[in-house]
């Protein structure tokens, strides 16, 4: 179990997240419901962080990227590079686990059409700073669209211009850590080809390059 600083399972901060998390469960008596934990490695020298837990998914499963197709691609590139014993993750019974990888979102709830706004992003972002704070030197964080990017740049106290979001981008953090960038692997970006699964193991191969560095 996370740390509150890291991890509330029970904040209602955000009004209009909680309304709507209410009216799902109402839906829904069997999904989750709830802000969603970070999952994998504790003492992971990868975070991977993604934007909010999808309706029919971590939503629904209580555990990021399971359950839906957004979570196909990450955890099969998550298996071919050694860091999870499963190429699927489908439900939190199914015996998947993570090594030297964790997998947290900048916004912990499900937001209505998957859009948070900038006030939830802001709110939920003390979770995210308090998340970064306990990874080891020289970790490596990997931002999975540009929503996570920006939450990882504010968890810093940096302004938003002083790096520029780009698929497979890498930054210099002053703490010595790195942040890489990707597109997000959504249905809508993986159906289109702004991310196959080519341009995903390329940045894979670069958070490799970089932890073979360290």
């Amino acid at each position: 179990m996370y740390s509150k600083p890291i991890f509330d399972r029970d904040c209602r901060q955000c009004q209009r997240l909680d309304d709507f998390l209410c009216e799902v469960k109402q839906k829904h008596p069997d999904y989750h419901a709830s802000p969603v934990a970070p999952f994998g490695d504790s003492s992971a020298r990868l975070l991977i962080v993604g934007l909010a837990p999808g309706m029919h998914g971590a939503n629904a499963t209580g555990r990021p990227f399971t359950g839906d197709y957004a979570g196909l691609l990450l955890y099969e590139a998550l298996y071919l590079f050694g860091y999870s014993n499963q190429i699927k993750s489908e439900s939190l019974n199914d015996g998947l686990m993570l090594k030297n990888c964790r997998i947290t979102n900048a916004v912990k709830c499900l937001p209505p059409q998957n859009k948070p706004t900038t006030d939830e992003i802001n709110q939920c972002n003390r979770f995210l700073a308090a998340e970064l704070k306990t990874l080891p030197e020289r970790a490596i964080i990997l931002a999975l669209g540009s929503v996570a990017h920006q939450a990882v740049i504010k968890a810093y106290g940096l302004k938003l211009g002083s790096a520029k979001f780009a698929h497979n981008a890498q930054h210099a953090l002053p703490d010595g850590r790195t942040l890489v960038d990707s597109y997000h692997s959504s249905r809508y970006n993986v159906q289109t080809k702004r991310l196959t699964k080519a341009m995903f193991a390329d940045v894979f191969r670069t958070v490799d390059r970089i932890e073979r560095a360290l």
